[in-house]
């Protein structure tokens, strides 16, 4: 299915759009990875950073918690996810920049009227951080979603539920952007249709969760107002 098809093909007007943040809005997704190897490596897990894309892409810190237990055979150091948190925090102040065409869109939305949120397995603070560096605050603000908000993070719908909820609109209304299986895992258990971002190659595992992928953000403009030609 193309994005084109999957637009043609929705079940209920577009009144809602919702954005995963890292790696759709901020291209944090590298900072992450290599920050997260680092540390793991230091406390008995050997990690490159491409391993740490592959094992908690979309991930939240509670859940890959468990996964590096298991790994090194016992419990995190104390601490550790405080130490990871400002490691993680003082990398993204330095260096976070938008993913290509994202602020753009954001803007586009807010000229053509369209509602959007956004519903991220990061924390707040990690959000604003990130939409301080890029310099979307004030677009941002009241707009919100983070997997503390609600009683389960990606992949769990709850996050585009909670989204849905405080717009007062149906599952089937929105149409969620993201980049990773977890983020596309969250969106299909919420019903909803999902966009799945993938600049540099055709992601199985996205197409494998249900999400359809697409190129390049400057596609997404004129596929919502296709979405809203359809209302």
């Amino acid at each position: 299915m193309t994005p084109e098809q999957l637009i043609t093909s929705r079940a209920a007007p577009l009144r809602l759009v919702i954005f995963d943040c890292d790696g759709v809005i901020a291209d944090s997704e590298p900072i992450a990875n290599r920050v997260t190897a680092e540390h793991l490596t230091r406390i008995g897990w050997a990690m490159t950073t491409e391993q740490a894309d592959e094992h908690f892409l979309g991930m939240s810190w509670p859940d890959m918690q468990v996964m590096v237990e298991a790994r090194i055979g016992g419990p995190v150091p104390p601490g550790w996810c405080e130490t990871l948190n400002e490691e993680f925090h003082a990398a993204l102040d330095r260096e976070v920049t938008a993913i290509d065409g994202a602020v753009a869109v954001l803007l586009e939305l807010i000229e053509m009227g369209v509602p959007w949120r956004v519903a991220s397995n990061s924390s707040h603070h990690q959000m604003d951080i990130k939409f301080a560096r890029i310099g979307i605050t004030e677009h941002v603000t009241g707009r919100k979603h983070s997997h503390h908000d609600v009683a389960r993070g990606k992949p769990a719908p709850d996050l585009f539920l909670a989204a849905a909820a405080t717009e007062g609109v149906s599952a089937a209304e929105c149409l969620v952007i993201e980049d990773s299986a977890t983020g596309a895992r969250a969106a299909r258990a919420a019903g909803m249709d999902c966009l799945g971002y993938s600049p540099r190659h055709h992601d199985a595992k996205l197409v494998a969760k249900g999400a359809v992928p697409f190129r390049s953000m400057y596609e997404l403009p004129a596929l919502i107002r296709q979405a809203l030609n359809q209302a």
